[in-house]
Parts: structure tokens; sequence; C-alpha cells
């Protein structure tokens, strides 16, 4: 499959009508209008357009050019959304991206990911096959420049940890990716938000939008659920809060 190709399919899949209500619903737990949201790695951009759709200002960081150049005609006529193409990472300068061509998805600044995913169930035929060079920011520094958001979603295949060392004040809220080939970046990225002060803790499988506990949990049974999760669960997002009001069912 072409990039051109893989973007189209990822753009008909996460932009679905049937989708959008049950983002907005979920995510105005965290944002409402005039909020401030960082998007760090949009990729085609789903989540960033349910925050615009709640009335939040959307800060996208997206490094690949192509999903950039989408992402700029995605959002040519929202006024508040700002596009950030870059890298994040613990410290500002320069990083490789490796690029998966039938699968932008994917894209990724750590070697470990890559490595991780070779042989794995589930991840089986995914190729890098090409790699760039792109300025890294911090979250720090975007912060400084856009100003401090209420919520943080980080999906970035297996930098997550690495994002999150660079942050050293905390948000209100935000979201890290983990996968069941790297759970220690998770374990890694639990320690750091608790080293920040965050405390409450829930988690959604997948695209479900659904909370795994009833209820916030401290980081310690959340480790202890990383750890339990069959392979086969793949992927998720954990959720942290200040308030853990934010993290309960409905």
């Amino acid at each position: 499959m072409s990039h051109a190709a893989a973007i189209g399919r990822s753009l008909r899949l996460y932009h679905a009508p049937a989708r959008r209500p049950v983002l907005d619903g979920f995510y105005r737990r965290f944002l409402a209008p005039g909020s401030l949201a960082f998007d760090i790695g949009c990729h085609v951009g789903d989540r960033a357009a349910s925050f615009a759709r709640i009335g939040a200002r959307v800060v996208a960081v997206e490094p690949q050019p192509r999903l950039a150049r989408a992402l700029r005609l995605i959002f040519r006529d929202e006024p508040a959304f700002t596009l950030v193409q870059s890298l994040v990472g613990a410290s500002e300068g320069e990083a490789v991206l490796r690029l998966n061509s039938a699968n932008p998805t994917v894209a990724t600044a750590s070697t470990d990911f890559i490595a991780a995913a070779d042989g794995a169930p589930g991840w089986e035929g995914q190729v890098w096959d090409a790699e760039i060079t792109l300025p890294r920011t911090t979250l720090d520094a975007l912060i400084r420049a856009h100003g401090m958001p209420d919520f943080v979603k980080i999906d970035v295949e297996g930098w997550e940890a690495e994002v999150l060392a660079g942050l050293s004040r905390p948000p209100r809220a935000l979201s890290f990716e983990f996968t069941t080939i790297q759970r220690g970046v998770a374990a890694a990225s639990l320690e750091r938000l608790s080293a920040l002060g965050f405390a409450h803790f829930n988690a959604c499988l997948g695209e479900s939008m659904a909370w795994a506990f009833p209820q916030a949990v401290g980081a310690a049974m959340m480790a202890r659920w990383l750890v339990e999760l069959p392979a086969e669960a793949n992927s998720g997002d954990v959720y942290a809060a200040q308030a853990p009001e934010a993290l309960s069912r409905d």
C-alpha cells in the first residue's frame, strides 16, 4: 500500500462520522469552550478535531511531512488550531523519526519500539522503511510558547516516557498511549507522572473510549493492571488527572 493510500485509509477510519459523538462526549470531561489542548502525535487529527468541536484551542504536534500537509488542509478553516511540525522529547534539539510507509500511524522515534515489534503477535509485517531528521521540542517549551494546557494527549509509539521527561509542571489532565509489547515504557511514564504529583488514573483499551475501572485508581493499581493485561490487549491509553471525578464512569 502506498503512503498516500495508507493516509487515506486512516482518514476514513478515524474521521468516521459515527466516532465523533463518542469522542466529543468523552473529552468534554477534560475540556470546555476556551480550554487549551495539546495533541502530541496528532496523526490524522481525529482527537484534535474533537477538541476543536468542543471549543478548545488546539496545539497539534505532528512531525510526519505528509500528515502535516493533510492536517493543514483538514484544519484550514479552524483559527484555533496551531500545527507544530516537530518531534517532542526530553530536551530540545534534533531526533530521527522512523517512518512506516504502509502504516503511518506507527512512525516512531524509538528504536526500542521497532525492536519490540519485530516478531510480536499482532505486529507482523510492519516495516519501518525510511527515516528523517527533524527538530525536537519539549512539552515545557510548548507551554512557554502557547500556555499551560488543560489536557495533553500523547501518542508517540514508544516515545511516551521521553515526552513526559520534558514536562516539569503538571497540567490538569493528560493521557499517554501504552502497548503490551513495551510495558516498561508505560511503567516509566506512570513513575514520571507520580513524580509530577498525579495520583488519579484510569485507562481505556484500544479505541473503546470506555473506562477500565469504574472510578479513578492509584498508580500502583494502574501499574499492576498494565502488567497483568494479556498480550492480545495490544494497546490503549492511560489517563491521569488532578481531579478524580474526571476519571469516573458517568
